[in-house]
């Protein structure tokens, strides 16, 4: 979406109308490069893309009346005494509460304008997980680090959660949903996992949470976050979400027989 705020809104308003689309996914938004860190420093673009270009995108498509799938993040909470790790996790009605990195803001900032639009689908996901080794993967990103903190947080297992998001957008459903698998997990949890299936010889220490704040710029949030709502209206529709173990599993398992295939 470069170029001037009406070019960029006249460009996607021409595309819609040749294009004539039933559903636009939005998965675009800057979350920094190597990290979220990069967004402290580079706020102009991270506003850009992350309120603006999405605002935009869902305007335009209210307007040709197309309905668009938004991924947001959950990335907004952080456990606190009403919400300890081994306590409820937050649900979709729960008034977000971490805004500590610029990262973080900008998504509680454009949920808050989205929710609005009629035709929108707002899917927060966190720590995503694929079924491969790609550079932005959580598990690459977690074996590229020395020190690891052990906390159970949420997290979206895409080759589970692709299907479940087609499902709910080709039934143009409508509002907010925590779009996680079902369970907390800990960062030792996945590299077990990856030792196991792909590298037997990885080695990582694990350091606190106070400790990790003194190498980052920006604080990090760790958060459980409430399924229910969406396990419910997956039912509806005859899919069983599976539990972010189950998930993890499933997506080593293909990792493992892809780089068997790769070798």
């Amino acid at each position: 979406m470069g170029g001037q705020a009406p070019t960029r809104i006249l460009l996607f308003g021409n595309e819609l109308a040749r294009v004539r689309p039933s559903h636009v996914i939005n998965a675009a938004g800057k979350r920094g490069d190597p990290n979220v860190d990069w967004c402290e420093s580079h706020r102009e673009e991270t506003i850009r893309s992350n309120i603006l270009g999405a605002v935009n995108l869902a305007d335009c498509c209210f307007i040709h009346d197309v309905h668009l799938t938004h991924l947001g993040s959950g990335c907004i909470y952080d456990y606190n005494e009403d919400h300890p790790w081994d306590g409820p996790g937050y649900t979709e009605e729960d008034e977000p509460n971490f805004t500590k990195s610029f990262y973080s803001n900008t998504k509680v900032l454009s949920e808050r304008v989205l929710r609005h639009y009629s035709n929108v689908l707002i899917l927060r996901i966190r720590n995503p997980i694929g079924a491969d080794l790609h550079p932005k993967n959580m598990i690459t990103k977690l074996a590229s680090y020395k020190k690891l903190i052990n906390v159970p947080n949420s997290g979206s297992i895409l080759p589970s959660l692709i299907p479940a998001m087609i499902l709910l957008a080709s039934h143009n459903e409508t509002g907010i949903y925590n779009f996680t698998n079902p369970g907390p997990f800990t960062h030792n949890e996945v590299m077990d996992l990856l030792k196991k299936h792909i590298w037997p010889e990885l080695q990582w220490e694990t350091f606190t949470e106070e400790e990790q704040r003194k190498v980052l710029k920006a604080p990090r949030c760790n958060t459980t976050l409430d399924v229910r709502k969406l396990q419910r209206k997956l039912s509806e529709y005859g899919y069983r979400l599976p539990t972010a173990h189950e998930a993890m599993e499933d997506a080593f398992n293909r990792i493992k027989q892809r780089e068997t295939l790769n070798v």
